[in-house]
């Protein structure tokens, strides 16, 4: 997940909920705004919504490579 910046300048941040033994409960953004406590800590590891799209769409392309390779592998695998 990223620190997303809008383009009114508002970030989205991604937030983690754990149960008191450790577990995950869900991932969330909050949303900060400018002047907001922990805008400015965050502001310079954000990146727009379409640099994120970008990232997710080049992670896309990249993970249908590795899961070829991975079923060719499974493939060798199974016929071994």
């Amino acid at each position: 997940m990223y620190v997303i910046r809008l383009a009114d300048g508002t970030l989205r941040v991604p937030q983690s909920l754990t149960s008191e033994d450790g577990r995950l409960l869900g991932n969330a953004y909050v949303e900060l705004a400018p002047g907001d406590p922990g805008y400015e800590q965050w502001l310079s590891e954000s990146i727009t919504e379409e640099e994120a799209e970008e990232r997710r769409s080049r992670w896309q392309a990249d993970n249908d490579e590795l899961e070829r390779e991975f079923l060719a592998f499974k493939t060798r695998e199974e016929g071994a």
